[in-house]
């Protein structure tokens, strides 16, 4: 028998391992190419155009850490930290960032995240604005997101419930396509992990690191069993990015319009007979 801190101290040591070893080859950053990738196996699965990611947050169960109060408690009535994760189309983590207290909404967890820090600058190297299928006015790549998100240029959510029209129900419907990516990514991850299945009892360090090493997992289970190829980095696409850190203007000034603006454009891009979805008048009253 070993004793519970020898326990912990191997899970600990063993998970920050496995992220050490796994995360620069199954979660490398992403690289404009890598978004472009990304973007064009959307518009494959989900008739999404120059989309690059949904994100949400996922409310990870644990007993309460010592000395922290009602901090973790969530509006689900659990002690929780978050998972906030972007995910390709094939379910995919393509960035995470764990930790944030269950008591956080979405929006905020997701403004004091590195991706909701970064996306209002060129440190992710998202690709500039580019046309759309059967279109011709430069448009953003984006991600997409729940009622919870903020609007910008480079992520869209749905309109809000009480201002729906026919246009708005259909455009909120094409939405909520994308964003099943990210949603069937935390069930595969909550299936494939019975850690996730019931409270996590541990030190809120290795509560995180245990999260982290069960994503990236995931991402290895996901690339190995569907056969996707593995990001390889090298030297050159290394001085690449930061070549394009000194001379790549923000991606948000590359338009003219405003987030609001493009949210309706896309609305419109939506209910041309070239773009519509056979069925989404369904989704129209």
């Amino acid at each position: 028998m070993r004793g519970d801190n020898t326990i912990g101290i191997i899970v600990k040591e063993c998970s920050e391992a496995i992220w050490r070893i796994l995360q620069p080859l199954y979660m490398p950053v992403p690289n404009e190419e890598t978004w472009k990738s990304i973007a064009k196996r959307y518009y494959e699965l989900w008739d999404l155009p120059n989309c690059i990611g949904s994100v949400d947050g996922k409310h990870c169960r644990i007993k309460k850490f010592d000395k922290t109060g009602s901090l973790h408690y969530n509006y689900k009535s659990f002690f929780s930290v978050v998972l906030m994760a972007c995910a390709d189309a094939d379910g995919i983590f393509t960035t995470i960032d764990v930790g944030e207290a269950g008591r956080f909404s979405d929006s905020a967890v997701f403004r004091a995240s590195n991706l909701g820090k970064l996306l209002n600058t060129d440190k992710l190297h998202i690709p500039k604005p580019t046309p759309m299928p059967n279109d011709a006015f430069d448009f953003p790549f984006y991600m997409v997101g729940d009622e919870a998100f903020p609007l910008k240029i480079n992520l869209m959510r749905p309109y809000p419930k009480r201002v729906l029209d026919n246009e708005k129900r259909i455009f909120n419907y094409r939405m909520s396509r994308g964003r099943k990516s990210v949603e069937c990514a935390f069930g595969m991850l909550a299936s494939k992990f019975e850690i996730f299945q019931k409270p996590i009892m541990c030190h809120e360090d290795t509560a995180i690191k245990v999260i982290k090493a069960a994503c990236i997992l995931h991402n290895f289970i996901k690339m190995v069993e569907g056969h996707f190829s593995v990001p390889q980095i090298s030297k050159n696409q290394e001085n690449q990015c930061r070549n394009r850190e000194m001379t790549q203007s923000t991606n948000n000034h590359c338009s003219n319009k405003s987030a609001h603006e493009l949210r309706d454009y896309l609305k419109k891009y939506f209910l041309k007979p070239e773009n519509a979805l056979p069925w989404q008048e369904n989704y129209t009253l």
